[in-house]
């Protein structure tokens, strides 16, 4: 009877962990997709065990006015990852291979440096592996353009030179994730959708989830990507590409809850599975990571979290998981301009209120004026901010507002000033700007935060142009390793890059001696006996790419 009891209180307290939250303050989160003409998401809210909320948002074709549900199917990019590193894990854990089998002993084509990358690095993102995705980018290639695994093998084995030595540091990297599903193929014998579906999906019963390595394929239920069209409508926003690993699973809500169920209950994959799941990277300098196997272990205003993200073409996805609190969040949305992670942690602020650490207010907040902070007048806020290097953003005066112009794609926008010395971009709550450290009688410290994401940027003094000569750095340039061609030509007294022949003239805005930012990152040129020979570039997950004068 005691046991009785007992059970009879569970679901008593389950079924009110079901019911006592605001469903529609939760619904208020995704009012703007929340129509019958736009693309949106669906959602899940997993709660010790029980799907206590789930419902889609707009729709998941437009052209055919489908509505998005928890049945829907979506691409969820790199949220893929985790469904890579499992099939990988669960080969060591057969006995098929050693996280620290090394790169080469898998693919000999690849240079030396590769004896020194382990499985394990790869898993963590610490191998310095460059990420295929911006090689492809750099190459002058876009997302509508269409090219295979047997070409992204070639790329990899084409890199003279790693970003950094194996282990040193943490940069993410879909080359990793790409290169694990090839090993999941060398060892398996079979490509990874058929690993994943033989021991992860089919014991799960995830009926609706594969590694989608054919895009002809025609999926029932699923969610159709969309972007922008620049004048409020929406466009197709699809991919041809066929690679799995580093993203390319299609799965849905419902089959989303399985696979949180299986992180608690251990019934097919063990204890020893999720312990190597979860345990995180370390440094060769003996530096925790947060990255462990395509998740990330971190904290959420105070409490332990286990979450990743995905972004491709029309394609955002996120999985926040609390595991102390049994809580997961779950939101696969369909339109390019979504962001689920921060609307995942509003979810979790509304459901977590008490337990969340909240940043502290003083008191009588709303009786404060710009009277009680000492605010920087507008001219001692001006200048360049410098986020990393070359990264600079330029802050003019425009009356009573600023402007910023980003020198890496010469996008401007204006800010306005909330409180203090905090501003915030127009039309926005996502983008804030709060300057300090007044030094010499300008402020010397720029806090950007996007999505909760804070970048600090320090003032750097302007740069003397006086004596340069664009024509210095004007030519052809190759690289072997991207096997491209690139072509600096002044026009209009600026420096332009054309890649390839291409027609589409990039801008290059100097942001040091001998060093300019473009859209595809920071370009050092070299010389010579004082006479221009090449340039190296920086281009995110691209270090140290070089190039030779022609």
């Amino acid at each position: 009877m005691k046991n009785f009891l007992l059970a009879l209180f569970a679901l008593l307290a389950v079924g009110l962990n079901a019911q006592n939250f605001d469903k529609q303050a939760i619904d208020g989160i995704f009012a703007e997709w929340d129509k019958p003409d736009v693309p949106g998401c669906a959602l899940g809210i997993i709660k010790d065990g029980e799907m206590i909320y789930s419902r889609g948002f707009g729709l998941a074709n437009l052209e055919h006015d489908i509505p998005n549900s928890p049945g829907s199917v979506f691409r969820i990019a790199s949220t893929s990852k985790q469904f890579t590193a499992a099939s990988i894990i669960l080969l060591s854990l057969e006995g098929k291979l050693s996280l620290d089998d090394d790169l080469k002993s898998f693919f000999p084509d690849f240079p030396d440096y590769a004896t020194a990358i382990t499985v394990r690095h790869l898993l963590n993102h610490t191998s310095g592996i460059r990420d295929y995705l911006q090689i492809a980018y750099l190459k002058g290639l876009r997302d509508d353009d269409y090219y295979e695994d047997d070409e992204i093998m070639q790329w990899l084995i084409n890199q003279t030179d790693l970003n950094f030595t194996p282990g040193d540091e943490y940069l993410y990297s879909n080359s990793g994730y790409w290169l694990l599903g090839q090993i999941v193929y060398k060892v398996a014998g079979k490509n990874m959708r058929e690993y994943a579906f033989e021991k992860i999906f089919k014991p799960l019963k995830m009926t609706s989830t594969h590694f989608h390595n054919d895009h002809n394929e025609i999926v029932q239920n699923r969610a159709s990507g969309y972007a922008s069209d620049g004048n409020d409508g929406y466009k197709i926003s699809m991919t041809t590409l066929d690679m799995i690993g580093d993203g390319g699973i299609f799965t849905t809500i419902e089959d989303a809850k399985k696979w949180d169920d299986a992180f608690y209950s251990h019934d097919v994959l063990g204890e020893d599975f999720w312990e190597l799941m979860t345990l995180q990277g370390v440094l060769n300098n003996g530096e925790q990571i947060e990255y462990a196997s395509g998740l990330s272990i971190g904290e959420y205003k105070g409490l332990k979290t286990i979450r990743h993200g995905g972004a491709f073409v029309g394609f955002r996805a996120e999985m926040l998981r609390f595991p102390e609190e049994h809580l997961t969040i779950v939101i696969f949305a369909n339109r390019a301009d979504a962001n689920p992670s921060l609307k995942a942690e509003r979810i979790a602020e509304l459901l977590l209120s008490e337990k969340l650490t909240q940043t502290d207010k003083p008191e009588n907040e709303d009786l404060i004026t710009l009277g009680d902070i000492e605010e920087f007048e507008l001219d001692q806020i001006t200048g360049d901010y410098e986020i990393q290097t070359g990264i600079i953003l330029k802050i003019t005066a425009d009356q009573d507002s600023l402007n910023v112009l980003q020198n890496w794609d010469n996008s401007s926008y204006k800010i306005g000033r909330t409180l203090g010395n905090s501003f915030h971009k127009a039309k926005s709550e996502n983008l804030s700007f709060t300057f300090s450290e007044l030094e010499d009688g300008y402020a010397q410290t720029l806090a950007m935060v996007q999505y909760d994401r804070e970048s600090v940027a320090k003032r750097r003094k302007p740069i003397d142009t006086t004596g340069v000569d664009l024509d210095e750095f004007a030519g052809n340039y190759f690289s072997p390793e991207l096997n491209a061609e690139y072509t600096f030509v002044v026009l209009d007294m600026s420096l332009k890059l054309i890649v390839n022949g291409k027609t589409l003239a990039m801008d290059c805005n100097m942001s040091d001696q001998d060093q300019f930012t473009t859209e595809f990152g920071v370009i050092r040129f070299q010389r010579e006996n004082d006479t221009i020979s090449g340039f190296e570039l920086d281009s995110g997950r691209v270090k140290n790419l070089r190039f030779a004068k022609r």
